[in-house]
């Protein structure tokens, strides 16, 4: 399993695509997963990891609260598979774009098992509030 960390900002062209940093980019060869993920941001995962947590959202969604079930619901009807093309571009669908408010710049930001594209505005502000808490060594 590859390990995703650092961040960079790039913008969407006119067709709704990305560009995904040369860094990341050998671990898409074979396509990507994107999906919603918490906090408002978009998660692209590796095949691999993609079927690590659809197994999660299915067991949830098989024997979950009715809350968990329209989770999984809602995350696997919005969720879509992405080829990478030569320049390391990919589309975003719509329903991707609008959940995750992504219009002109985007934060491509590695989390370890995953990549997250953010709207600058929201990462700024998940920003300042983890940094926060570092600071305080709180983790909270």
């Amino acid at each position: 399993m590859s390990l995703f960390v650092g961040q960079f900002q790039h913008s969407l062209d006119d067709k709704g695509r990305l560009i995904l940093p040369a860094k990341f980019r050998r671990d898409f060869e074979n396509g990507g997963h994107l999906s919603p993920n918490v906090d408002g941001c978009v998660a692209l995962w590796t095949p691999g990891e993609f079927t690590r947590k659809s197994s999660e959202y299915l067991e949830a969604g098989r024997s979950g609260t009715a809350e968990e079930r329209r989770q999984s619901r809602f995350w696997a009807t919005n969720s879509s598979e992405v080829d990478i093309d030569r320049q390391g571009r990919f589309a975003l669908p719509q329903v991707i774009r609008e959940f995750g408010h992504l219009d002109g710049d985007v934060i491509i930001a590695g989390n370890l098992d995953h990549i997250e594209l953010w709207n600058l505005d929201r990462y700024t502000a998940q920003v300042n509030a983890a940094e926060e808490a570092f600071i305080r060594g709180t983790g909270e």
